[in-house]
């Protein structure tokens, strides 16, 4: 019978000792299996459910060695530190058992203010403006995992830098995050050195790598844009004030925007070509059966099955200039929706503006007011509403992708966006726009598919 947990217990010869401690308490724990990996001897317990691995230097390493051998369905990382509890580990797992979480961090917040946990919380801060996660310590050194889903990231680091990429690559991959607090015998050990190679591979990611190490043009733009929380809900909340209750979302990316439509739909169906996208959506939307990722290309989908879904609404955000025949994809929609269907359409606007990020992310056009117009009616639909927006947003596109020739945005620019996105959304709702970076569009299904 498989365990259903499984301790990894990295350690070098100054944490064998603490190592060999946790071992011996662990090793009479009824489903549970222990892998203890590291450089030097440790006196292990000699069980059958203890492992020792030895040879591989550097946690990371280390951390990788271990997850070949690991059977438990839950797996938790334990430093060994003596300042860390085992009593701490039930409450660390029981989000996952519950299936609430695919990942829970250990919350040190409460155990003081001395000058090796303050160094923990100020790289807790840097973490955070990197992955946009909501922990308050995420590089504690006790974290439970769906094991499925530690084994899924492809981890890199030799050393105590894993701590970091396993967050950024966990976080990037929308897996499901969650926290608890976890007591302190002592303070954690931590030296200077492993401080400074979690902070270089912090910055690493933050400006130039991405969770799939730069093998999947455009994810950069993507995932950085899912971080602007202000602009996504403005964003979402435009689409919501038009949809119905049964949602087909075409290209979903990584669920920016299918995040914010979700609450309250009796079903979404997140339609999206590329499965390295797809994957990350199953894992953003794991437990929430009413949103459904779909694997296709629009013009392979099986256009008959999703009418037989009763779609009422069709929703593009930022997707309709992606399809090389824009029009042939508009008269599949008008083909499965009901005569008062809509499609809720956000395209990039001005031909103008067309340059390096619309190259990186596979735009084939920028619409016109007029290109827009044409191909939503041209094809079935009689559009109900079209305006401008985001015009402040224009300068910045401008200098990025045509003067400056970048394939990405900066993240810091769209972090100083966002932060006034809200202002933004206030003003644009009050006033008119003669133009903008974007087009907005309603159209409604009229009688007789074209």
């Amino acid at each position: 019978m498989s365990p259903s947990l499984s301790f990894v217990i990295p350690y070098g010869p100054r944490s064998a000792s603490a190592a060999s401690r946790f071992a011996h308490a662990l090793a009479h724990r009824e489903g549970t299996e222990v892998v203890l990996v590291g450089e030097g001897a440790v006196d292990a317990p000699r069980a059958p459910n203890v492992h020792v691995l030895s040879g591989p230097a550097g946690k990371g390493a280390a951390i990788r060695a271990a997850l070949g051998r690991v059977t438990g369905s839950i797996t938790v990382l334990q430093d060994a530190d003596p300042a860390y509890s085992l009593e701490s580990c039930d409450a660390l797992c029981q989000p996952i058992r519950e299936d609430r979480a695919d990942a829970v961090f250990g919350d040190r917040s409460r155990a003081g203010l001395d000058a090796t946990l303050l160094a923990e919380r100020a790289m807790g801060h840097v973490t955070r403006f990197v992955t946009d996660v909501a922990l308050a310590d995420p590089l504690c050194g006790q974290r439970a995992f769906r094991t499925e889903a530690l084994k899924s990231v492809a981890l890199t680091s030799e050393d105590d830098a894993v701590d970091a990429e396993i967050v950024v690559k966990l976080a990037a991959q929308l897996y499901r995050l969650a926290e608890v607090p976890v007591g302190l015998e002592t303070t954690p050990s931590r030296p200077l050195a492993s401080q400074v190679s979690r902070l270089r591979t912090l910055m690493r990611y933050a400006t130039v790598r991405d969770d799939a190490d730069n093998q999947h043009e455009g994810y950069t733009t993507l995932e950085r844009m899912d971080g602007a929380s202000n602009y996504n809900a403005w964003l979402g909340q435009r689409f919501s004030e038009h949809l119905g209750r049964r949602v087909l979302e075409i290209g979903a990316g990584i669920g920016t925007i299918t995040e914010k439509l979700e609450p309250g739909l009796e079903l979404l169906i997140a339609l999206e070509v590329e499965r390295f996208y797809v994957d990350r959506l199953r894992n953003k939307f794991r437990g929430k059966p009413h949103v459904r990722p779909y694997l296709s290309d629009v013009a392979l989908a099986d256009w008959e099955s999703l009418q037989r879904e009763r779609l009422d609404t069709i929703v593009l955000s930022n997707v309709l200039e992606h399809i090389p025949d824009d029009a042939s994809a508009v008269r599949r929609f008008r083909q499965i929706l009901p005569e008062g269907g809509r499609v809720v359409v956000l395209v990039p606007a001005l031909p103008q503006l067309f340059g390096a990020i619309d190259e990186a992310v596979g735009h084939h056009r920028r619409y016109t007011r007029d290109t827009l117009r044409q191909v939503l009616e041209g094809n079935g639909f009689a559009l109900e509403r079209m305006e401008w927006m985001n015009l402040v947003g224009i300068p910045g596109w401008f200098m990025n992708s045509r003067v400056m020739r970048r394939r990405s945005v900066p993240k810091f620019q769209l972090k100083v966006y966002d932060r006034l996105a809200p202002l933004f959304a206030r003003t644009e709702s009050r006033v008119k726009l003669p133009v903008g970076m974007s087009l907005f569009a309603v159209a409604r299904a009229t009688g007789g598919a074209p």
